[in-house]
């Protein structure tokens, strides 16, 4: 079968998560099941194992290719989270990979990626309503700068003119429109090649509105209180970020929840992030960003 997606710090998550053959797992953002495959071979335990994902095309994947043992639960990780919380339910393994996952960015028709024409779309899920046209297109362009600011990590100065390019550009029907008209500072290129060096000047910009389309930051941080009730005692939880806005809060979580003496729910288990080697770097480039994180429940 060929492989969709390749799932990042494989060998490092299964080593750091430990799988015990009867141990139960929940994959918050399973995906195309890279990292599921591999723990689920190990425990076999399918019917107590549940596996999470907010986009149809994944689901479809997953109903498809894995168990029908494992409970597949169509939605955003928070409200997954909460559902099972609610049911009672626990694990000895949880996985989060925040990550947007290749077929996303390399279907053109998503409008993800800057490098191909696509649509302004940008939603994980595509039953929501708000996508990245209506950001574009109709937001406030004090509200881009904003975004820009928080989630593009672009200086004031940047956002503000990106904002503004936009805003005078308006309406953009698709994601090249937009990446060139920030590429070329507001004048409509005719030419074919590039003018400037290193990553496209679009880059904070696509993942500003990306996040701010499918509240990525916002779940997350609604998210992480939440698995502690899910992990039973010595229960591992990992968590895969790829910017540091995620990364951050991940790790300021972990040491809020470790740093309690007596009353700390979690040991933290990475005292750094674990990065990608050079090896998975030549297999996989997009996991140059990879930071994993590892923690217990005492």
């Amino acid at each position: 079968m060929e492989e969709l997606h390749k799932p990042v710090l494989l060998s490092e998550v299964v080593a750091n998560l430990a799988p015990q053959p009867g141990e139960n797992y929940l994959d918050l953002t399973a995906g195309y099941a890279g990292h599921a495959n591999k723990i689920l071979a190990v425990t076999q335990n399918y019917k107590d194992s549940t596996l999470v994902d907010r986009d149809e095309f994944a689901i479809d994947y997953l109903t498809k290719n894995v168990s029908s043992e494992v409970q597949i639960i169509h939605d955003d990780f928070y409200n997954a989270t909460q559902l099972l919380v609610e049911c009672g339910k626990t694990y000895d393994m949880i996985l989060a990979d925040f990550g947007v996952s290749s077929p996303q960015i390399d279907k053109a028709d998503r409008g993800f990626s800057f490098l191909t024409e696509g649509p302004l779309d940008m939603r994980m899920d595509k039953r929501q309503k708000l996508d990245a046209s209506t950001i574009v297109n109709k937001w406030h362009p004090r509200e881009l700068e904003r975004i820009f600011i928080e989630y593009g990590e672009e200086k004031p100065g940047l956002a503000k003119k990106h904002a503004r390019i936009i805003v005078e550009g308006r309406p953009f029907s698709n994601t090249k429109e937009l990446a060139d008209m920030i590429a070329f500072n507001g004048r409509v290129s005719k030419s074919k090649g590039t003018r400037w060096h290193g990553k496209h000047p679009a880059t904070q910009v696509f993942q500003a509105i990306r996040i701010a389309v499918n509240d990525e930051l916002g779940l997350i941080e609604r998210t992480l209180p939440l698995l502690p009730k899910l992990l039973k005692p010595g229960g591992r939880v990992a968590i895969i970020t790829f910017h540091s806005l995620e990364d951050r809060l991940v790790k300021r979580y972990f040491k809020e929840k470790s740093s309690l003496g007596f009353e700390s729910e979690l040991e933290v288990l990475t005292k750094s992030p674990i990065i990608s080697g050079e090896l998975e770097l030549v297999i996989n480039p997009r996991a140059s960003s990879a930071k994993l994180r590892v923690a217990k429940k005492r």
